[in-house]
């Protein structure tokens, strides 16, 4: 097996091979791997099409299919938070972000296995980012809990809600704080902030969060959970303690 697709709901990536290991990513239903190397005739080390990230996970969890399949991204994403999908005989929930392969009139194909699909989607190249867009997106999420590594809306990291948010707008990030932040070009002037602008945090060295401006002084970010929070340009006022938690490193636009 030297290309594949997930054909679970959410696929676990941890840093080195072993269920107890720490998690580092997820996988949605739909997103292709490159498999790098086996062991044990179990785990395999991957590398994520869509963002080159790199970690180990069970082949149980993959469908076979030739490069080119592997290769040929679909435009779809489903947008609810969890949406049946029925993937031969098989229900699966999938959740928001999770693609579509060969989809087409409620129909498509992991490998070799048909599945169809009856829940809302978004034909990824006709979007187009923006406020409205950003809120839409975003306000289902509130509440979402905190799970470092995780995609989807039962657990989710601050990057990889950024990410995913971003999938559904037609745009691939790069999958952590740290490699996000080089995207785009930098807002220089807070004042001239815009919804949809990522807002990065550092610890006085690194970037170490993440989140998403709503307006000028309201950011949604993972952080214990998703919610929203008060910003200025010194950093998160959190509505939780009522004090600035996370100092502002910068803010950078995407489109």
């Amino acid at each position: 097996m030297e290309y594949a697709v997930v054909a679970l709901a959410a696929a676990p990536v941890r840093r080195k091979p072993g269920h107890s290991r720490e998690m580092v990513n997820q996988l949605l239903f739909g997103e292709s791997v490159k498999v790098l190397k086996s062991k044990k005739d179990l785990w395999v080390k991957i590398r994520s099409l869509h963002d080159g990230y790199e970690g180990w996970m069970t082949n149980t969890m993959l469908e076979p299919v030739d490069e080119t399949t592997a290769n040929s991204m679909s435009v779809f994403a489903s947008t609810s938070l969890l949406t049946p999908i029925y993937l031969g005989e098989k229900k699966i929930n999938i959740p928001a972000g999770s693609s579509l392969p060969f989809f087409e009139q409620g129909k498509g194909r992991i490998g070799l296995t048909e599945y169809s699909y009856s829940g809302t989607y978004v034909k990824r190249d006709e979007q187009k980012p923006g406020p409205g867009l950003i809120h839409e997106l975003t306000a289902a999420w509130l509440n979402a809990p905190y799970l470092w590594g995780g995609r989807t809306p039962l657990g989710v990291d601050c990057s990889g809600f950024v990410q995913v948010i971003y999938k559904l707008m037609g745009m691939d990030l790069p999958r952590d704080a740290w490699q996000q932040a080089q995207e785009g070009k930098e807002v220089k002037k807070f004042s001239q902030v815009q919804a949809g602008d990522l807002a990065f945090f550092d610890n006085k060295e690194d970037i170490v969060h993440v989140g998403i401006m709503l307006d000028k002084d309201q950011l949604i970010h993972a952080s214990g959970k998703v919610k929203l929070d008060t910003i200025t340009k010194k950093g998160i006022v959190s509505t939780d303690p009522g004090r600035r938690t996370l100092r502002l490193r910068s803010i950078r636009r995407l489109w």
